[in-house]
């Protein structure tokens, strides 16, 4: 974002340091060759007490069998050593077993989802098309683009925001557990910067997704119907982000005034880019309706494709007004409090995405 768009934003930062976490850290010792060099010293020592057992016997005795202890003083040291080897080896492919039937679990369980999606995309289209409903009119995305040619890079990012989605909730869902456990605070920071990072790479994500098909971003028709009704370029606004989380929160007076000022911040920035998208619409209009006649009735469209440029530069300046606006909240905020936000802003979304479901549901019950 451009310098007017960001000078309402607080320079205030919060630089949190990590003490790195120094437990186990012997661990690489043990996992060495003491245990071998204690089963030989081990066996050594069992070898000379035996030897000692029999040089005292034969002094009594000449001839006898041996008894089980001399049959096992007998077993030689490398074959102990051979069987601990056979049990690391037999255990560490157990663990590759196991995670690669993990991974195999994962992915049948996206797909899976992914499959239960169109289905129920496709029911509610099946129930509009039998009222006379166009269902490319309502936004659904199957439906309009059934004859085109969707960009390997879009289609990439639909698998991504679902996997988003689906550890947004995972993610959701540990930072609430590990409020009601009392997790100290400096473990609690930790799993509140891991979120704070999980939103960075949706931006991320966004913004390759805008360069492969900006028009396709902007409309939305990757979310729910419901989170559409609060599409502002292609995402949320910033301020209703706050209105979400400050809600839920016990604040003090200081943190009242920080945050009211940051809210006020966040409308100005969003009038500034809603003025941008309002002017690139009117600019991008006239480009098309001025497009010189070329042969084979089609139109000279150069200037029409860098307004489009120019629409991808003012979705990822909404993204980066997001991400700030997220970061700046949570700096005003406790540990807890900043979890206890985290929590609720995860929760939305996800009541938002469970009411499209239940919506859709609803359209594809007979009447």
């Amino acid at each position: 974002m451009n310098s007017s768009s960001t000078q309402y934003f607080n320079a205030k930062r919060m630089d949190v340091v990590y003490e790195p976490m120094h437990q186990f850290t012997m661990w690489g010792d043990y996992k060495g060759n003491i245990y071998q060099d204690a089963a030989s010293t081990m066996i050594i020592q069992m070898d000379a007490k035996i030897d000692n057992q029999l040089s005292e016997s034969a002094s009594h005795t000449t001839n006898g069998p041996l008894n089980q202890c001399d049959q096992e003083a007998s077993k030689p040291a490398d074959k102990v050593l051979r069987r601990l080897a056979q049990n690391r080896e037999a255990a560490r492919k157990s663990r590759l077993r196991k995670k690669a039937y993990v991974q195999q679990l994962e992915a049948s369980r996206l797909k899976l989802l992914h499959l239960e999606q169109e289905l129920e995309q496709t029911k509610a289209q099946c129930a509009l098309m039998s009222g006379g409903v166009n269902a490319s009119q309502l936004g659904f995305h199957g439906a309009a683009n059934a004859n085109s040619v969707t960009p390997a890079g879009i289609g990439a990012f639909e698998i991504e925001y679902e996997q988003w989605v689906e550890t947004q909730n995972q993610k959701t869902k540990a930072l609430k557990s590990a409020l009601h456990s009392s997790l100290p605070d400096p473990e609690l920071d930790i799993l509140i910067k891991d979120t704070l990072s999980h939103y960075a790479n949706l931006f991320s994500i966004k913004a390759t997704a805008a360069k492969a098909d900006v028009c396709y971003l902007i409309s939305g028709v990757w979310k729910t119907s419901t989170e559409r009704l609060f599409l502002w370029i292609g995402g949320f606004r910033p301020s209703d982000l706050l209105k979400v989380i400050v809600p839920q929160l016990d604040l003090l007076d200081q943190q009242s005034h920080d945050l009211y000022n940051l809210i006020q911040a966040c409308q100005q920035a969003e009038d500034s880019l809603s003025q941008g998208m309002e002017k690139l619409q009117q600019t991008l209009a006239e480009a098309v309706a001025c497009g010189q006649a070329l042969s084979g009735g089609s139109y000279e469209m150069n200037n029409a494709m860098d307004k489009l440029e120019e629409l991808v530069r003012l979705v990822i300046q909404a993204d980066f007004v997001r991400h700030e606006t997220l970061q700046q909240t949570l700096r005003y905020l406790t540990t807890r409090q900043a979890a206890q936000g985290l929590i609720s802003l995860g929760e939305y979304f996800q009541r938002l995405r469970e009411l499209s479901s239940a919506w859709a549901m609803r359209l594809c019950e007979p009447a």
